[in-house]
């Protein structure tokens, strides 16, 4: 499985470490799970430095602070922990202070996403749609549930969809017809699937395009797409946030279908009169 190495490439970087910086480095290596949550000062304990080591260390490494030198250590633990592990490494609290923290968790993944998203790489995944052949999307595990919600609106608006959700050996059996002028939508998030990863590495070498929504740039997909949204997917115990990352592909489905509005409205009337028909839905005028 690919790692997030971006922690570890700066930290080889650094030429010359005095023996406290060393046994910081060591210390993050080697119980990555516990620095993950720690205050500046309780690393500084563990490690037998002082506080303003470790953020002089985390300076040195490049970032801002030791809040941003954290935030590269979680990034780093949430693509290694066992659920085991997450679970272990989950605080205590009672449900108020559990249900508050999970809401502000998800508004804060929201209002990142709204802040920070690549419009000009949206409208291009948009295009990229727009124009496919065939349009393949594939979400596995944990995000089957999103993938399923996206393959099942964008078939109201094309008719070229083809969705996998079920992961196994015959993932490739799927892709075998794909070629250039097709598109494959890719979606995973910490722990990454390598059924996902090797289905887009295989659909790139078929000469498909290659979309993906993922949680950060040095996720697996990223390195493997042509195009890629990003939306945070921070965890909560054993389960990975999707609340950014169906909001973004709510928001890609209705601007396609802004695209094709006449094509989808003529679509749908078709469809009411099949729904009415057989009382698909309560309030049915049938008779």
């Amino acid at each position: 499985m690919e790692q997030n190495y971006e922690l570890i490439e700066r930290m080889g970087a650094m030429r010359r470490l005095s023996k406290g910086q060393r046994r910081i480095c060591d210390y993050i290596l080697e119980h990555y799970d516990k620095a993950a949550f720690m205050t500046a000062a309780k690393l500084g304990e563990a490690t037998g430095v002082s506080e303003s080591t470790i953020v002089r260390f985390a300076i040195a490494m490049g970032y801002e602070g030791y809040p941003q030198l954290q935030q590269g250590i979680q990034e780093m633990v949430r693509n290694r922990l066992t659920n085991v592990q997450r679970m272990e490494i989950s605080p205590d609290m009672d449900v108020r202070q559990l249900v508050n923290a999970i809401f502000k968790s998800d508004m804060t993944n929201i209002r990142e996403l709204y802040e920070n998203i690549d419009m000009d790489t949206f409208a291009k995944v948009k295009q990229a749609l727009l124009s496919a052949r065939r349009i393949y999307v594939i979400g596995l595990r944990a995000a089957s549930p999103i993938a399923q919600f996206f393959g099942y609106y964008l078939n109201y608006i094309f008719d070229n969809i083809h969705l996998i959700t079920q992961g196994g050996s015959e993932v490739r059996e799927q892709l075998a017809r794909v070629q250039p002028g097709d598109v494959i939508f890719g979606m995973s998030f910490p722990r990454y699937s390598n059924r996902t990863i090797e289905s887009m590495r295989f659909a790139k070498s078929l000469g498909a395009t290659t979309i993906s929504i993922t949680d950060s740039t040095s996720s697996p997909l990223k390195q493997l797409s042509d195009l890629c949204l990003i939306a945070h997917s921070n965890m909560a115990s054993f389960v990975d946030s999707m609340v950014a990352p169906l909001s973004l592909l709510n928001a890609l489905i209705v601007a396609l279908s802004m695209e094709k509005k006449e094509e989808v409205s003529r679509y749908f009337e078709k469809l009411e009169i099949i729904w009415d028909d057989t009382a698909i839905y309560g309030g049915s005028h049938r008779k």
